[in-house]
C-alpha cells in the first residue's frame, strides 16, 4: 500500500488514534536549526508484539524518525515543529527523553556506544539504571538470549569486535525492560554472517519476549526478512508502506533496494548504474 496511514480525525483520542498499535507517529515534521526541514509529515504505525523496518537511503531521515520517537532532538538543536507520537496511547511528542526511557522506550544508537572503558557485565548492569539496578535474574535472562556475552563477562567492551559490541549494545538495551526497542542500522560495519547472527537475534527476542521493535536499515534484505512489517522512506516522507512479504515482491523495492531485476536474478553494478526507470512512487 503506498502513502502514509491515515490521519485520525479531529477530537480522537490518543488511546483511539492508537488501538492495536504500541506506537503511532501522525504527521510529523522535524526542523532543525530553526531552517532545515528533514521530517516531512511523516507517519507511521508500530503493532504491539511485531517487528517493523523502516528502511531508506543515507539521508532519508531514518536516524531523524528514531531521534524524534527518542526524546533526543534537542541534543542536536532539532525540534518536533508539527504532529504527534502516541506511544501506549500517550502524547509523547514533548516529553524528555529520561522519561521515555522510563515507559519504556530504548534506543541502540548507531555505531553501538558501548562504554569502552566498562567491562561487559558493568554495561548491563548500566542498561539497568533508571531500574534502580534491575533485579535477580536479568543479567542471567540477558545471557540466555546471547550466551557469547555470558562468556565475556569481565572482559572490558572497548576490546570487543563490532559485531561482539552490538550484541552488548542490544544486551545493555533490554536490562532496562523496554516494551519498545528501537535499533539504528544494527548492521553497521559488520561482515555478512555477524549481520545474519543479528538479525536472527532480533527474530529471537521478538518470538522469546514479545518485544516490539522498530529497526532502522539500510540492508533492506535482511530487514525484510524478519520483520513483520515495512517502511520506505525518502527525503524525510513515507513513500511506500507494506507487510515484509508484499515489500519483497514489489518491482520497485526489489530494483532499488534489493538489487534484483524482474526476474529475481541480481542486478549488476553497471545494470544499476546506466537504470533509467524513475521510481513510480516520484
Amino acid at each position: 500500500m503506498a502513502g502514509s496511514p491515515a490521519t485520525p480525525p479531529a477530537g480522537a483520542s490518543a488511546a483511539t488514534a492508537s488501538a492495536g498499535n504500541l506506537l503511532t507517529i501522525n504527521n510529523v515534521e522535524v526542523i532543525y536549526d530553526d531552517v532545515i526541514l528533514v521530517l516531512r509529515g511523516l507517519s507511521l504505525e508500530v503493532p504491539q508484539g511485531k517487528i517493523v523496518a523502516l528502511l531508506g537511503s543515507n539521508g532519508a531521515g531514518k536516524s531523524t524518525t528514531l531521534k524524534a520517537i527518542s526524546g533526543l532532538l534537542p541534543t542536536e538543536h532539532g525540534e518536533v515543529t508539527d504532529g504527534s507520537i502516541i506511544f501506549d496511547g500517550q502524547n509523547i511528542t514533548h516529553l524528555d527523553a529520561s522519561a521515555r526511557v522510563r515507559m519504556g522506550l530504548a534506543l541502540c544508537m548507531e555505531g553501538r556506544h558501548v562504554f569502552e572503558h566498562l567491562t561487559v557485565e558493568e554495561n548491563l548492569r548500566a542498561g539497568a539504571y533508571f531500574r534502580g539496578g534491575g533485579e535477580p535474574g536479568d543479567l542471567e535472562q540477558v545471557y540466555h538470549l546471547l550466551p557469547k556475552l555470558g562468556d565475556m563477562t569481565a572482559r572490558v567492551a572497548g576490546y570487543l569486535s563490532g559485531g561482539e559490541q552490538q550484541m552488548l549494545a542490544i544486551g545493555r538495551a533490554l536490562m532496562s525492560k523496554p516494551r519498545l526497542l528501537m535499533l539504528d542500522e544494527p548492521s553497521l560495519g559488520l561482515a555478512p554472517l555477524l549481520v545474519k547472527d543479528i538479525f536472527g537475534f532480533i527474530r529471537r527476542i521478538n518470538d522469546e519476549l514479545g518485544l516490539t521493535v522498530l529497526v532502522i536499515e539500510q540492508n533492506a534484505r535482511r530487514a525484510l526478512e524478519v520483520a513483520d512489517h515495512g517502511y520506505i522512506m525518502e527525503q524525510g516522507r513515507i513513500v511506500l508502506e507494506g507487510t515484509a512479504k508484499d515489500l519483497r515482491e514489489n518491482p520497485d523495492v526489489k530494483e532499488f533496494y534489493l538489487g534484483l531485476g524482474d526476474s529475481g536474478s541480481r542486478k549488476s553494478f553497471r545494470d544499476v548504474k546506466h537504470y533509467k526507470r524513475r521510481k513510480r512512487w516520484l
